[in-house]
Protein backbone atom coordinates (compact mmCIF):
# COMPACT_ATOMS: atom_id res chain seq x y z
CA UNK A 1 0.00 0.00 0.00
CA UNK A 2 1.20 3.39 -1.13
CA UNK A 3 2.15 6.15 1.54
CA UNK A 4 -0.41 9.35 1.34
CA UNK A 5 1.95 12.05 0.76
CA UNK A 6 1.74 14.82 3.37
CA UNK A 7 1.98 18.19 2.60
CA UNK A 8 5.60 20.15 2.56
CA UNK A 9 4.82 22.18 5.23
CA UNK A 10 2.69 19.41 7.54
CA UNK A 11 5.63 17.15 7.15
CA UNK A 12 8.56 19.97 8.19
CA UNK A 13 6.24 21.34 11.29
CA UNK A 14 5.82 16.89 12.06
CA UNK A 15 10.01 16.78 11.99
CA UNK A 16 10.08 19.84 13.65
CA UNK A 17 7.76 18.46 16.83
CA UNK A 18 9.83 15.08 17.22
CA UNK A 19 13.38 17.24 16.96
CA UNK A 20 11.85 19.49 19.43
CA UNK A 21 10.56 16.32 21.53
CA UNK A 22 13.76 14.53 21.25
CA UNK A 23 16.17 17.87 22.21
CA UNK A 24 13.62 18.13 25.67
CA UNK A 25 14.26 14.80 26.45
CA UNK A 26 17.63 14.81 26.12
CA UNK A 27 18.24 18.47 27.98
CA UNK A 28 16.01 16.62 30.71
CA UNK A 29 18.65 13.82 30.51
CA UNK A 30 21.31 16.45 30.79
CA UNK A 31 20.02 18.55 33.41
CA UNK A 32 19.07 15.54 35.64
CA UNK A 33 22.75 14.11 35.25
CA UNK A 34 23.76 17.43 36.24
CA UNK A 35 21.65 17.45 39.11
CA UNK A 36 22.61 14.05 40.44
CA UNK A 37 26.45 15.00 39.74
CA UNK A 38 26.09 18.34 41.62
CA UNK A 39 24.23 16.34 44.76
CA UNK A 40 26.94 16.02 47.43
CA UNK A 41 26.39 13.75 50.18
CA UNK A 42 27.98 13.95 53.83
CA UNK A 43 28.81 11.56 56.36
CA UNK A 44 27.08 11.40 59.58
CA UNK A 45 23.92 11.97 60.67
CA UNK A 46 21.03 12.74 58.12
CA UNK A 47 19.60 16.67 57.91
CA UNK A 48 22.80 18.15 59.32
CA UNK A 49 23.44 21.35 58.68
CA UNK A 50 25.09 22.71 55.22
CA UNK A 51 28.86 22.70 55.60
CA UNK A 52 30.91 26.34 55.43
CA UNK A 53 31.63 27.51 51.52
CA UNK A 54 32.23 31.14 50.45
CA UNK A 55 29.16 32.59 51.16
CA UNK A 56 28.99 30.58 54.58
CA UNK A 57 27.35 33.45 57.11
CA UNK A 58 29.38 33.08 59.88
CA UNK A 59 27.59 36.29 62.31
CA UNK A 60 24.53 34.15 61.41
CA UNK A 61 26.86 31.02 62.98
CA UNK A 62 28.59 32.60 65.96
CA UNK A 63 25.30 34.70 66.76
CA UNK A 64 23.76 34.20 70.37
CA UNK A 65 22.18 30.44 70.05
CA UNK A 66 19.11 29.61 71.64
CA UNK A 67 19.72 25.98 73.19
CA UNK A 68 16.61 24.43 75.26
CA UNK A 69 16.51 26.33 78.37
CA UNK A 70 19.74 28.08 77.44
CA UNK A 71 20.87 30.81 75.06
CA UNK A 72 24.50 30.78 74.17
CA UNK A 73 26.54 33.49 74.12
CA UNK A 74 27.65 35.68 70.73
CA UNK A 75 31.53 34.39 69.81
CA UNK A 76 33.13 37.54 68.90
CA UNK A 77 34.72 35.04 66.14
CA UNK A 78 36.34 37.94 64.40
CA UNK A 79 39.05 38.70 67.13
CA UNK A 80 40.07 35.40 66.43
CA UNK A 81 42.53 34.26 63.70
CA UNK A 82 40.10 32.91 60.92
CA UNK A 83 42.08 28.94 60.86
CA UNK A 84 39.90 28.50 64.54
CA UNK A 85 36.74 29.25 62.73
CA UNK A 86 34.61 26.74 61.31
CA UNK A 87 35.56 25.78 57.39
CA UNK A 88 36.27 22.82 55.42
CA UNK A 89 39.83 22.71 54.53
CA UNK A 90 42.51 20.18 51.87
CA UNK A 91 43.13 17.33 54.49
CA UNK A 92 44.89 14.29 53.13
CA UNK A 93 44.22 11.07 55.50
CA UNK A 94 43.57 7.58 54.97
CA UNK A 95 40.64 7.51 57.64
CA UNK A 96 37.48 6.67 56.45
CA UNK A 97 34.96 9.62 55.96
CA UNK A 98 33.19 10.37 59.28
CA UNK A 99 36.18 9.63 61.20
CA UNK A 100 37.20 12.54 64.27
CA UNK A 101 40.59 13.72 63.92
CA UNK A 102 41.98 15.64 67.27
CA UNK A 103 45.09 17.36 66.32
CA UNK A 104 45.94 19.29 70.17
CA UNK A 105 49.14 20.16 69.38
CA UNK A 106 47.90 22.87 66.46
CA UNK A 107 44.70 23.16 68.25
CA UNK A 108 42.49 21.59 65.42
CA UNK A 109 39.32 18.70 65.26
CA UNK A 110 39.26 17.52 62.09
CA UNK A 111 35.82 15.61 61.05
CA UNK A 112 36.58 13.91 57.54
CA UNK A 113 34.57 14.24 54.76
CA UNK A 114 36.68 12.41 52.02
CA UNK A 115 37.83 13.82 48.69
CA UNK A 116 40.87 14.84 50.53
CA UNK A 117 38.28 16.96 52.50
CA UNK A 118 37.80 18.13 56.47
CA UNK A 119 35.59 20.35 58.33
CA UNK A 120 37.85 21.99 61.01
CA UNK A 121 37.21 23.59 63.92
CA UNK A 122 39.31 25.16 66.36
CA UNK A 123 39.90 23.67 69.89
CA UNK A 124 41.26 24.68 73.51
CA UNK A 125 43.35 21.95 74.99
CA UNK A 126 43.33 21.20 78.64
CA UNK A 127 46.43 18.88 80.41
CA UNK A 128 44.49 16.05 80.04
CA UNK A 129 44.15 16.64 76.11
CA UNK A 130 47.75 16.13 76.36
CA UNK A 131 47.45 12.73 78.53
CA UNK A 132 46.23 10.53 76.01
CA UNK A 133 46.17 9.58 72.81
CA UNK A 134 45.17 6.63 70.56
CA UNK A 135 41.76 5.54 68.80
CA UNK A 136 38.30 5.37 70.49
CA UNK A 137 34.89 5.78 69.77
CA UNK A 138 32.10 8.21 70.45
CA UNK A 139 30.12 5.86 73.48
CA UNK A 140 28.03 8.60 74.96
CA UNK A 141 26.06 11.57 73.55
CA UNK A 142 24.79 14.28 76.33
CA UNK A 143 23.05 17.51 75.96
CA UNK A 144 23.73 19.65 78.55
CA UNK A 145 25.96 17.58 80.08
CA UNK A 146 26.72 17.92 84.16
CA UNK A 147 30.54 18.00 85.05
CA UNK A 148 32.11 15.92 88.20
CA UNK A 149 35.67 17.37 88.69
CA UNK A 150 38.57 14.67 88.75
CA UNK A 151 39.48 13.68 92.35
CA UNK A 152 43.17 15.21 91.58
CA UNK A 153 41.31 18.67 90.77
CA UNK A 154 39.58 18.23 93.78
CA UNK A 155 42.56 17.51 95.98
CA UNK A 156 43.88 20.97 94.27
CA UNK A 157 40.80 23.00 95.24
CA UNK A 158 38.55 21.30 97.78
CA UNK A 159 36.00 23.31 97.68
CA UNK A 160 34.95 21.17 94.24
CA UNK A 161 34.40 18.44 96.20
CA UNK A 162 30.55 19.53 96.74
CA UNK A 163 30.49 18.25 93.18
CA UNK A 164 31.51 14.98 93.12
CA UNK A 165 27.99 13.21 93.94
CA UNK A 166 25.55 15.22 91.98
CA UNK A 167 28.13 16.65 89.49
CA UNK A 168 27.56 20.73 88.46
CA UNK A 169 24.45 21.40 87.08
CA UNK A 170 23.98 22.15 83.29
CA UNK A 171 23.98 25.72 82.34
CA UNK A 172 25.81 28.60 81.12
CA UNK A 173 28.62 28.19 83.94
CA UNK A 174 29.00 24.50 83.84
CA UNK A 175 32.17 23.73 82.17
CA UNK A 176 31.36 20.95 79.70
CA UNK A 177 29.28 23.10 78.21
CA UNK A 178 26.29 22.72 75.89
CA UNK A 179 27.38 19.30 74.54
CA UNK A 180 29.98 16.74 75.38
CA UNK A 181 31.17 13.34 73.44
CA UNK A 182 32.60 11.05 75.48
CA UNK A 183 35.06 8.65 74.24
CA UNK A 184 35.55 4.78 75.05
CA UNK A 185 38.03 2.18 74.28
CA UNK A 186 35.79 -0.86 74.27
CA UNK A 187 34.31 -1.08 77.43
CA UNK A 188 36.55 1.32 79.29
CA UNK A 189 35.67 4.99 79.29
CA UNK A 190 39.02 6.98 78.57
CA UNK A 191 37.65 9.74 80.25
CA UNK A 192 38.56 12.00 77.61
CA UNK A 193 35.80 14.44 76.34
CA UNK A 194 34.87 16.96 73.12
CA UNK A 195 33.00 19.46 74.70
CA UNK A 196 31.86 22.93 75.07
CA UNK A 197 33.32 25.42 76.78
CA UNK A 198 31.92 28.47 78.46
CA UNK A 199 35.89 29.97 78.27
CA UNK A 200 35.56 30.99 74.55
CA UNK A 201 38.70 32.75 74.55
CA UNK A 202 40.45 29.47 75.41
CA UNK A 203 40.18 28.43 71.70
CA UNK A 204 43.46 28.50 69.84
CA UNK A 205 45.29 27.54 73.33
CA UNK A 206 46.63 25.52 75.17
CA UNK A 207 44.72 26.04 78.98
CA UNK A 208 45.13 24.49 82.18
CA UNK A 209 42.37 22.32 82.30
CA UNK A 210 39.64 19.96 80.64
CA UNK A 211 40.36 17.79 77.57
CA UNK A 212 39.21 19.16 74.57
CA UNK A 213 37.23 22.33 74.29
CA UNK A 214 35.36 23.72 71.51
CA UNK A 215 32.72 26.93 71.12
CA UNK A 216 29.09 26.11 72.26
CA UNK A 217 28.24 27.18 68.46
CA UNK A 218 30.85 24.17 67.49
CA UNK A 219 30.64 21.50 69.71
CA UNK A 220 26.66 21.78 69.14
CA UNK A 221 27.46 21.60 64.88
CA UNK A 222 29.58 18.86 65.47
CA UNK A 223 27.12 17.04 68.00
CA UNK A 224 24.39 17.32 65.00
CA UNK A 225 27.08 15.48 61.95
CA UNK A 226 28.28 12.74 64.47
CA UNK A 227 26.56 9.56 65.78
CA UNK A 228 27.47 7.36 68.21
CA UNK A 229 30.37 5.17 67.47
CA UNK A 230 32.18 7.50 65.72
CA UNK A 231 35.63 6.70 65.62
CA UNK A 232 38.00 9.18 66.83
CA UNK A 233 41.78 9.50 66.88
CA UNK A 234 43.85 11.75 69.30
CA UNK A 235 47.57 12.64 67.75
CA UNK A 236 49.74 11.33 69.60
CA UNK A 237 52.84 13.84 68.00
CA UNK A 238 52.36 17.43 66.05
CA UNK A 239 52.27 16.47 62.18
CA UNK A 240 53.76 19.50 61.33
CA UNK A 241 57.13 18.41 63.77
CA UNK A 242 59.85 17.49 61.78
CA UNK A 243 60.79 13.71 61.88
Amino acid sequence: MKRQEMPFEQEQDEKGRKLDRRMFLAGGLVLAGASLAGCQTYPGLPDQAELPDEEFDYAAAYAALPDGDYTWPTINYKSFDRQYWRQVVEYKTREKPGTIIVDPYNNFLYWTLGNKKALRYGIGVGKAGFAWSGDALIRVKREHPIWRPPREMIARKPSLERYWVNGYPAGLRNPLGARAMDLWQGATDTLYRIHGTNQPTSIGKSVSSGCIRMWQQDVIDLFGRVPLRTKVIVLAKDPNAEA
